[in-house]
């Protein structure tokens, strides 16, 4: 064990000690030189984590999913100044028919954070579009950063649209196969899938409610596979533009791998940059196309990591980070969600776990081509 894995498994350690989630798996470093982590349980009662086990990625959904199947639908003809109405017709006559593709992307649409899109009517894809044509703004498009799910929602049906697939399938289709990770990435996962534990019940999104003043339950469990905890992604099937992916560490990290110029099998080193520079300059949160960038102030990226970074968290309390002066992925999986809904602050965690494992990652060199942990 390399003093890097001794030094993060020590961490994690006491992470599950102090109750932060039952269990961690993290993964770092080039793509070539992976090293790898497990420590605790999938969830009480549950068995021992291991690099295999699948977690509930949760908004990881959004660069991982919703930006790279953009990208490859750019090559297409869509735009990132093309409005939602030109894939959406529904939203036409809303406040939402002339926010763009790039907005939604950058979270600058105009949209509010959070929506129990269920409770306005029929948990659908047009029961969504009806209730979104309905909500007002927060504030004007192009204006701010303000991180919204709803934008992504409506970004992951306009591809759908384009690409004549659900989203679960698209992405299958377009990224997975290409990529061979069919079997470390995938929205609602067959139950035979070793995954870790979420909530018992989904506490978090009823006290929302609740906080909304809306009366509705979140849509129920899916019945033959592993449900998200996000309420919006289970009304469309488990999978939506803002969440619902499941996968393992180094899915995740293989596919981060897309973004990192030059190592894409993918994505192009042009389109890489595209969606990883900074879009949004002058605004409280600098953005990529999906991506956070590390120079926001505040993010879980730290001080350890490049300014050049970029990145995203989930909900449940996954991460992912880029460094590309080092050309390096880290990814640290969890779920604080299991079992009682509980959202411990995460980022200190993150922030120590990238200054700890970064150590030795200084220089790049030339290597071989990455395989399977």
């Amino acid at each position: 064990m390399s003093e890097s894995e001794a030094s993060v498994t020590r961490l994690l350690a006491a992470a599950v000690a102090s109750g932060l989630a039952p269990g961690f798996v993290a993964l770092w470093g080039r793509p070539y030189e992976p090293q790898c982590v497990a420590f605790g349980q999938r969830g009480l009662g549950a068995g021992l984590v291991t690099p295999d086990t699948w977690y509930d990625l949760a908004s990881l959904t959004k660069p991982l999913v919703t930006t790279t199947l953009f990208l490859l639908a750019r090559r297409q003809g869509m735009g990132l100044a093309d409005p939602l109405k030109r894939f959406l017709p529904e939203l036409k006559g809303s406040p939402w028919a002339s926010v763009t593709v790039f907005q939604c992307l950058t979270h600058t649409g105009g949209f509010p954070a959070w929506a129990p899109l269920y409770a306005y009517g029929e948990p659908s894809r047009e029961g969504y579009l009806w209730a979104m044509a309905g909500i007002a703004p927060a504030y004007a498009p192009g204006s701010a950063v303000v991180y919204s799910c709803l934008g992504f929602i409506a970004l992951g049906m306009a591809l759908e649209r384009v690409g004549r697939l659900p989203l679960s399938e698209l992405f299958r289709r377009e990224v997975l196969k290409p990529l061979g990770l069919g079997q470390e990435l995938d929205f609602a996962p067959p139950l035979s899938r070793p995954v870790a534990l979420g909530e018992k019940r989904f506490f978090v999104e009823e006290r929302l409610c609740r906080e909304q003043g809306f009366q509705a339950q979140p849509p129920p469990p899916l019945a033959h596979s592993w449900s998200c905890d996000d309420g919006n992604a289970r009304g469309l099937g488990g999978a939506a533009g803002n969440a619902g992916l499941f996968g393992t560490a180094w899915g995740a990290l293989r596919l981060a791998q897309e973004y990192l110029p030059g190592f894409g099998r993918l994505l192009s080193a042009e389109e890489a940059k595209l969606a990883t520079r900074d879009h949004t300059p002058g605004m409280a949160q600098a953005r990529g196309l999906g991506w956070q960038l590390a120079t926001t102030p505040g993010c879980s990226a730290g001080p350890a990591l490049s300014p050049a970074s970029f990145g995203h968290t989930g909900f449940t309390g996954t991460s992912l980070w880029v460094d590309p002066e080092r050309e390096a992925v880290f990814v640290l999986l969890g779920n604080r969600l299991h079992p009682g809904g509980r959202t411990p602050d995460l980022h200190p965690l993150r922030r120590r776990f990238h200054a700890l494992a970064g150590r030795g990652l200084r220089r790049p060199h030339p290597g071989p081509s990455i395989s399977r942990l």
